[in-house]
């Protein structure tokens, strides 16, 4: 027997856009279910993607500078070495204490969890299947979707999760590889080879591109490269992927020259598939509801996130633009207030990226190459980490800030940064473009001293031709 309930808005997917959603229409007095079809709440990011990874680097992070940063300070460590079981399991805490946050967030707001496959039957009924093949029929006024995205997959290479992996795998293995090739040379890809590569795998990246991390600035793009390459990452860039065989002991992979030529063999012990997401709506009932999709496979949605079917929206990276988790939350606080009555908004011309590497590397708006390309001119001003006091006491010096500024009216229209706590500092710039700021506005305010923020302040005095530290 099917067991019925009924609410105002029924949320399919718990990851940062819907356990959000949730959240904020539970505030403007909406009744909510949200449907997760793992165990735990959280999706993609809280419990195989953000979180964890983060968690990682974090760690990694702390062995590479214990062994090689620490010197330079006058501290002698000795010999440094690693436990990588109980770095896992310090990633599993922070993943189980961010899961069971979310749970007491539900409780707090009164939004009403539900676990299991949900099947959108119309604008009206979504069924729930659960694991034990028990349903539920949930009726609604609204469904939103968030149900986020899903490793893309390449031809040729097939996932076992074990010596060839996707970004979930590459969170669990066993023991460090001695050799990761990793297909793909945008962030996720870059940030798992920095882990490893800093436990001490040999790290080569393969992307069919002639440059990593596109849709980056150009001039970022190349530094970036240049100070994994110090790290001890080997890049093939160009290079297009043909096949994967794995052996006893090896995988062997298959690539050749993406502009065409002669092939040949990469051996390596593991590769990690990290060549981009798809949106994952698998199961949904979508073409039944006759939800539209493009043809990629994300959900077509108008100004206000609702589908084509009224009464159906959809936000994250199950419809277009970035795939990026605050993104995704942006998008589900203003979904819910449109649900319920009020006004939402999301300015996707603010909303910054974020490689978490080590230096880390954040952009917001604008590049060189699309103001170019658009016509439109603009001033540039970049200021080194080299040249800041903080950066130098911390030995922290790589990398620069750039903050591109229209010709005419000095407002900013982009900025990109490539340095320690990069995706912190963005955030001054992201703020600053949402209130419309001049390059001006950001040179003129008073920023502490000796702090990493003044080399922002410096950036956008730099616009002016007027630095002061160099």
């Amino acid at each position: 027997m099917t067991e019925t309930q009924s609410f105002d808005l029924v949320i399919i997917g718990s990851g940062p856009g819907g356990y959000v959603a949730a959240i904020r229409a539970a505030q403007l007095g909406l009744n909510v279910a949200c449907v997760e079809k793992r165990t735990t709440l959280g999706g993609t990011c809280l419990n195989i993607g953000c979180i964890p990874s983060k968690a990682l680097l974090q760690s990694s992070e702390h062995y590479a500078h214990a062994q090689h940063g620490l010197g330079a300070h006058g501290i002698k460590a000795g010999k440094v070495s690693f436990d990588l079981d109980a770095m896992m399991a310090h990633k599993t805490e922070v993943v189980d204490d961010n899961t069971k946050g979310i749970e007491f967030l539900f409780k707090k707001n009164k939004v009403t969890p539900i676990f299991g496959t949900a099947e959108i039957r119309s604008a009206r009924e979504v069924v729930v299947t659960g694991d034990d093949g028990t349903t539920q029929s949930l009726q609604t006024r609204y469904v939103l979707i968030a149900t986020g995205s899903d490793s893309a997959l390449l031809p040729g290479v097939d996932i076992d999760e074990e010596r060839i992996v996707s970004s979930t795998g590459a969170l669990e293995l066993k023991a460090v590889p001695k050799h990761l090739v990793v297909i793909g040379g945008g962030y996720i890809g870059l940030e798992m080879g920095s882990v490893w590569a800093r436990l001490g795998a040999e790290v080569t990246v393969v992307e069919f591109l002639d440059r990593i991390t596109p849709g980056m600035d150009g001039e970022v793009a190349k530094t970036f490269q240049r100070i994994l390459k110090k790290q001890g990452m080997t890049f093939r860039l160009g290079t297009k992927v043909t096949g994967a065989k794995k052996l006893k002991t090896k995988v062997k992979l298959t690539i050749e020259p993406a502009a065409g030529g002669d092939s040949e063999t990469i051996d390596c012990d593991t590769i990690l598939v990290a060549i981009g997401r798809r949106p994952y709506t698998e199961g949904l009932g979508l073409e039944s509801a006759g939800v539209k999709t493009d043809d990629r496979g994300f959900i077509e949605i108008d100004a206000n996130f609702q589908t084509n079917v009224s009464g159906i929206f959809a936000i994250g990276d199950c419809v277009p633009g970035p795939m990026l988790a605050h993104k995704a939350e942006d998008e589900g606080v203003a979904a819910a207030e449109i649900i319920a009555g009020e006004s939402g908004h999301v300015n996707y011309d603010v909303i910054p990226g974020i490689v978490y590497t080590w230096p880390e590397v954040a952009a917001v708006g604008k590049t060189e190459e699309q103001l170019k390309h658009d016509g439109i001119d603009y001033n540039v001003g970049s200021f080194p980490f080299s040249a800041n006091g903080r950066a130098r006491a911390a030995n922290k010096t790589d990398g620069f800030v750039k903050i591109l500024a229209d010709a005419r009216t000095d407002r900013i229209l982009g900025a990109h940064i490539i340095g320690p706590d990069a995706g912190t500092l963005i955030h001054e710039i992201v703020v600053g473009m949402e209130f419309g700021a001049a390059a001006e506005d950001i040179a003129r305010s008073c920023h502490g001293h000796p702090t990493l923020a003044e080399a922002v302040k410096e950036a956008a005095l730099a616009v002016g031709r007027r630095t002061i530290h160099i």
